[in-house]
């Protein structure tokens, strides 16, 4: 009765399934979901503490076939947990002592998988690449920034929103709860395009994005420049101390031409660099 009324919705605990689509001997795709715990924000100085994998197959058309398998390790950081970090997550020092993440392991899980996505693969990808070099030739995909969910009825990206729109909750900030729940949403049929969440995300993922460098723009226009989408670069990691804007290939000559016109009122090189699965989100970026 309540699912019939308009006036209630109704949320139901996700019971994680292994099963999605029959093969009916289809090829099939290995793929994996990562997630990662950690003591804090900074894929430099803070540390993993946790790290979730759900490897899984898929059909061609982007349909989810089934779970082949999950991973779960704790770490155990160089400094105590933050009490924040263990409110946030329930992980606590004597969950982690004497953990750690073993690359054997980790190599023999993910090695077969074609790709690896996550919910912020800019966050997880840079802390998997300092504990795991198998991570940094890996095509990688991000299931927040590379769906445009709000065109699909979605108002935000957050992961426990995505469920509630499906009808669903979880245990959030455990890894491989996260990376379950994840699996459900990449599951989703989306009415307007018939196609899975999964389908959009890879077709997506496969495109180039041009990176393109707003070099020596005047102080006085950085507050236009984040309107527009620019991100700054303070040339900690190497990269140049500039903002700059990540934009689809067929958008590079257009988003050229307003630098030109309204930054540096020129004509003038800009620089630009191709991004691809296999690069994007990565530290080395």
């Amino acid at each position: 009765m309540l699912d019939q009324s308009p006036d209630y919705r109704v949320l139901r605990r996700l019971a994680p399934r292994s099963e999605f689509t029959p093969g009916d001997g289809q090829p099939a795709r290995t793929a994996i979901l990562l997630d990662v715990e950690t003591t804090g924000l900074d894929p430099v100085r803070d540390e993993i503490i946790e790290l979730g994998m759900v490897k899984f197959t898929y059909l061609a058309d982007g349909r989810i076939a089934r779970v082949v398998d999950t991973f779960s390790c704790f770490n155990q950081p160089s400094i105590a947990i933050p009490p924040e970090i263990t409110a946030l997550t329930g992980i606590t020092d004597e969950m982690v002592a004497g953990q750690s993440l073993e690359d054997d392991r980790i190599n023999q899980f993910a090695s077969d998988a074609v790709v690896v996505i996550a919910h912020n693969a800019g966050f997880d990808r840079k802390f998997m690449e300092r504990y795991a070099p198998l991570f940094e030739h890996k095509a990688w995909a991000c299931s927040v920034s590379e769906v445009e969910w709000r065109s699909h009825g979605f108002e935000g990206s957050r992961l426990p929103y995505l469920l509630m729109k499906a009808g669903l909750f979880h245990e959030a900030h455990r890894a491989v709860d996260d990376c379950l729940a994840l699996l459900e949403i990449l599951a989703l049929h989306l009415p307007l395009l018939d196609r899975t969440v999964l389908s959009v995300l890879l077709e997506r993922a496969r495109r180039k994005t041009i990176r393109i460098w707003a070099e020596q723009s005047p102080f006085e226009l950085k507050d236009e420049l984040k309107r527009r989408g620019y991100r700054w670069s303070d040339g900690a990691d190497g990269r140049p101390r500039s903002w700059y804007v990540d934009v689809d290939e067929a958008s590079q000559a257009a988003e050229v031409e307003y630098l030109q016109r309204n930054v540096y009122q020129r004509e003038l090189a800009v620089r630009t660099q191709v991004l691809t699965a296999f690069d994007r989100f990565s530290i080395r970026a």
